[in-house]
C-alpha cells in the first residue's frame, strides 16, 4: 500500500506539469481555446514533440466498423465537441477507417486537427506501402503522427527492428511525409520495454500508446507500473487506450461481428464510466483515445473531458480498490497470459 501511494505521488506531480490553461480571466468572462470550427478541448503537451492535443481523441476502429452514417455523425460531433486529436490505421475495417476520414473529416478540418495512422505490418517494405496507401486514403500530404503498431512482445519488437523499422521511420520523418513517430501495443508491457530497449542510444520515438485502465494498474502486467516510469523518463507523450478495457468494464457487449459476450462480474457497477475516465486523465497521458461507434457514446466522454477536475491520489486509491480483485482475471483479455 505504501509503495502504491508513493508511485501514485510521483505520477500525480508529474501529470501537473502537462496540464495546458484552458484560458485566462478577464473580468467574469473566460476565455477558452477556439479556432475557426469552435471550442476545443482541453489541451495537453504531446511529450518533446513542442506539440498540444486535445484531453481527449477520436479512435479510428469503431469509425471503420460502423455504419456509414454513424461514421460520418461521429466525425462531426468529435469536431463539434472540440476534439483536435484524430487516431486511425491501415489495418481499421481493413481500411474503411481511413476512408471515411478522408471523406469527412480531412477534406474540411485538415489545419485544424492532429492525424495520427499506424502500420500492423511486421515488414519495413509493407509498412512503407502502408504509408503511401494511408496518406492517399486519407488525402493528406502528411501525418502528424506516423506509429508502429500493437507490438505483441519483446520478439516481434526484435523482428521488426532487425527488418528495418527504426529507419524506415526516421527516413519517413525526415522526408516530411511525417512530423513524428512512436509506438504501440496492448498485449505485453515488456515489448515496450523491449522497444525502448532497442532505441536506448537513439530514442527516435517520441509516443507511446497503451493500454491505461484502473484495473491496469494492479495487474502482474501492467502498463502503468512498468513502462510509465521509463517513457516519462524520457519526455515521451503518452497515449492511453482501452481506459474501459475494450468494453470488458461492462456486463455486455456487442461487437461488429454480432458476437456477444457477457460477464458476470461488470467493472461498471462497481466505478462509474465518470470515474473511469477520470482515472485515466489524471494520469500523466497526452490524451485518451476513445472508440465510439454513434455520436450519443462519443458525447458522453466529450462531456467528461469538459467537466473533468484531476482525481487526488486518495481518490485514486479508492477507484483502484474497488477493481484490484479483477486484476489478471480477464478483464483486460487483450494482454498476453
Amino acid at each position: 500500500m505504501e509503495k502504491r501511494r508513493e508511485f501514485l505521488k510521483y505520477l500525480t506531480g508529474i501529470t501537473a506539469g502537462m496540464l495546458l490553461p484552458v484560458g485566462s480571466m478577464t473580468g467574469n468572462d473566460k476565455i477558452v481555446n477556439r479556432d475557426k470550427h469552435g471550442e476545443i478541448l482541453p489541451m495537453r503537451r504531446l511529450g518533446n514533440t513542442g506539440c498540444n492535443i486535445t484531453m481527449l481523441g477520436l479512435g479510428g476502429y469503431h469509425v471503420g466498423w460502423t455504419t456509414e452514417r454513424d461514421a460520418q455523425e461521429v466525425i462531426e460531433t468529435a469536431i463539434e465537441g472540440g476534439i483536435r486529436f484524430f487516431d486511425n490505421s491501415e489495418s481499421y475495417g481493413p481500411h474503411t477507417g481511413e476512408i471515411r476520414y478522408g471523406k469527412y473529416l480531412t477534406p474540411t478540418y485538415r489545419d485544424e486537427i492532429f492525424l495520427m495512422s499506424k502500420t500492423f505490418t511486421q515488414s519495413s517494405k509493407k509498412a512503407q506501402e502502408h504509408l503511401h496507401d494511408s496518406l492517399k486514403r486519407l488525402k493528406t500530404d502528411y501525418l502528424n503522427l506516423w506509429q508502429v503498431h500493437s507490438l505483441q512482445g519483446p520478439a516481434d519488437v526484435d523482428k521488426r527492428v532487425q527488418d528495418g523499422f527504426l529507419e524506415l521511420f526516421s527516413k519517413m520523418k525526415s522526408e516530411g511525409k511525417v512530423k513524428h513517430i512512436g509506438f504501440t501495443g496492448h498485449a505485453d508491457p515488456d515489448a515496450h520495454l523491449r522497444m525502448l530497449e532497442q532505441t536506448e542510444d537513439n530514442p527516435i520515438f517520441e509516443t507511446i500508446q497503451m493500454p491505461v485502465n484502473a484495473v491496469d494498474i494492479s495487474s502482474s502486467s501492467s502498463f502503468i507500473k512498468k513502462v510509465f516510469p521509463k517513457a516519462i523518463e524520457r519526455d515521451m507523450g503518452i497515449l492511453a487506450m482501452k481506459s474501459l478495457a475494450d468494453g470488458r468494464f461492462f456486463a455486455k457487449k456487442i461487437q461488429e461481428n454480432q458476437q456477444v459476450w457477457e460477464t458476470n462480474d461488470p467493472v461498471i457497477g462497481r466505478i462509474s464510466i465518470k470515474e473511469a475516465l477520470y482515472f485515466t486523465w489524471s494520469l500523466p497521458v497526452s490524451t485518451l483515445i476513445t472508440g465510439a461507434e454513434n455520436r450519443k457514446y462519443l458525447q458522453e466522454k466529450i462531456d467528461f473531458a469538459k467537466s473533468f477536475q484531476r482525481l487526488t491520489e486518495s481518490e485514486k486509491s479508492t477507484i483502484i480498490d474497488k477493481v484490484i480483485d479483477l486484476a489478471d482475471m480477464g478483464v483486460e483479455y487483450y494482454k498476453r497470459g
